[in-house]
């Protein structure tokens, strides 16, 4: 699983999924980042992460590509 990333319609806010790297073959976790890029001389402000099961990431995923966010290439 490589990371994926999404960004809302005003492109503001960027959410990361990735692996979780103590998690299991058999029970995959996800971790979800929320936050978005300051600028180029500070780091990122993370708002929020959540652990979730591979499957509800992928619901999660899919959701918020159906109210319009899209694919992007890592923010930070």
């Amino acid at each position: 699983m490589t990371d994926g990333w999404l960004k809302d319609p005003q492109k503001f806010w960027a959410v990361r999924f990735h692996r979780e790297p103590q998690s299991g073959h058999k029970d995959v976790r996800v971790l979800v980042d929320h936050g978005r890029k300051l600028s180029r001389d500070q780091p990122a402000l993370l708002k929020s992460r959540r652990n979730m099961r591979y499957e509800d990431a992928i619901s999660l995923y899919q959701e918020l590509q159906h109210i319009g966010w899209t694919h992007c290439e890592a923010v930070w």
